[in-house]
């Protein structure tokens, strides 16, 4: 059937009796490709949700599709609501909000005979982000804590709330793309507490933050550190789990007692310590020595070295983190490095091809909203100090968690992308945190690039 002819007969069907249209009209359908979605305030290119439509002898490209009502119009009405036309008949719907909170759209499809169907859309809407031109959201988990680029304009993400990796397409807004539940491959159910990662080759170190949780408690799943094993590249990767070992927190705590307890690692993970204290144990960040695929560097978000306030940040080197993680051997540790970050823990450390790292510096606290962070430049030499790039925004909800790559350094105004940890944050101003969000795709942290100003104090 022609446009011409399907638009004749949508004419003759709604201009019919209406009971003579009903008899001979079947009830169309109308449904979401999900019942929920989130957006944010003066973002670009927010998540799309699919609108599936369909009446028995009628194309779906001649059905109508509105918004009958919002629940809330002061979160967005019917008027801030797209709905475009896809390739496929579908049609698919985007939404500009106005404000910070909830609605419930209701969509309707009328079809031939003047019949209609109706489906609810469950909506939520972040507060405006300071530079949202650039700011995109991952969706799927507000937890975000540890990405590796993977080529191709994609990102593999890991959480510190379960032991989930997500495949995420680094310029959009949504979901992942691909997810891996490492857990059952583990043998552990709860949350390894994944805090970093560090790619040689195809293969990925990922490690738990080796401390207590929260509540001060030893729980052993987040004493493991594993590998992954990528193939393919983009939005074609795979994962496949490696090995895992799951020994290292009393290795290094062996270690530094036998050196006279030179970082208080016991006491930092003795029983009712908090691991986010300025004298506890919470490893970070993850990164390979200069030229190296088998000293890889430790990061520590605690303790500072001393453990007062303005200590340096720490990193251990394991010189063979290859064999340890393999099983085949037990850690060896090199000489500790302590770094002046103006106070600062570490947070996370990326390097590029050309040894040129990032460390993405905050707070040893969990007040993760009103303490400074700050980007330094390293050349992975322990003699040489890290110099800073840039003070990071701290205006908005979320944490700084995670530094994706590294580009070129050299370059003025390279750009960096990092993500947020945005668990504890009141996304939607409901009193929730996200993280206990009802619904995956409210759950979202937040990716933004940052422009990276000249060296500062010389440079090496």
């Amino acid at each position: 059937m022609g446009a011409a002819g399907a638009a004749a007969l949508l004419t003759a069907g709604l201009a019919a009796p209406a009971h003579a249209a009903q008899e001979a009209a079947a009830e169309p359908t109308i449904a979401l490709s999900a019942g929920y979605l989130s957006g944010a305030v003066g973002a670009i290119g927010d998540p799309a949700v699919t609108v599936d439509i369909a009446q028995e002898g009628m194309p779906a490209a001649f059905l109508k599709v509105d918004v009958l009502s919002s629940s809330n119009p002061a979160v967005a009405g019917p008027g801030d609501v797209h709905i475009g036309r896809t390739g496929r008949g579908e049609r698919e719907l985007t939404v500009r909000p106005r404000a910070q909170g909830h609605t419930d759209l209701t969509l309707r499809v009328t079809g031939r005979g003047g019949r209609t169907a109706t489906a609810t859309l469950s909506y939520a809407a972040s507060a405006r982000v300071a530079a949202a031109f650039s700011t995109r959201y991952l969706t799927g988990s507000a937890d975000s804590s540890a990405a590796v680029d993977v080529g191709g304009g994609y990102a593999l993400v890991a959480d510190d709330e379960t032991n989930v990796l997500r495949l995420y397409d680094r310029s959009r807004s949504g979901a992942p793309v691909k997810t891996w539940d490492l857990g059952p491959a583990l043998g552990i159910k709860k949350e390894a507490d994944i805090e970093a990662a560090a790619r040689v080759g195809d293969t990925v170190y990922w490690t738990g933050s080796l401390g207590n949780n929260k509540d001060g408690k030893y729980k052993a799943e987040r004493n493991t550190v594993f590998t992954t094993r990528l193939t393919g590249t983009g939005a074609d990767t795979e994962v496949v789990l490696g090995s895992a070992y799951k020994g290292l927190r009393e290795d290094l705590i062996a270690w530094d007692t036998a050196h006279g307890n030179r970082f208080g690692f016991a006491a930092g993970t003795a029983a009712g310590k908090i691991p986010k204290s300025i004298d506890g144990f919470n490893v970070e960040g993850l990164e390979f020595a200069p030229g190296s695929t088998t000293t890889a560097y430790l990061g520590f978000r605690a303790p500072l070295a001393p453990a007062v306030p303005g200590g340096k940040a720490l990193v251990v080197p394991v010189t063979n983190i290859d064999q340890v993680v393999a099983g085949a051997a037990k850690p060896v540790f090199g000489e500790p490095v302590e770094m002046d970050l103006g106070g600062l823990a570490i947070r996370d450390i990326r390097k590029n091809a050309a040894d040129q790292y990032l460390i993405l510096a905050g707070s040893w606290a969990a007040d993760d909203n009103s303490d400074p962070y700050a980007l330094y430049q390293w050349d992975g030499n322990p003699a040489h100090a890290p110099v800073k790039r840039a003070d990071l925004p701290t205006t908005d909800p979320g944490g700084w968690e995670a530094v994706v790559s590294v580009p070129d350094l050299r370059v003025p105004g390279a750009r960096v992308q990092l993500i947020t940890d945005s668990g504890s944050a009141d996304l939607y101003g409901d009193g929730t945190e996200a993280k206990d969000l009802d619904h995956p795709e409210w759950k979202k942290s937040r990716s933004g690039w940052f422009a990276l100003g000249p060296m500062r104090g010389g440079s090496r």
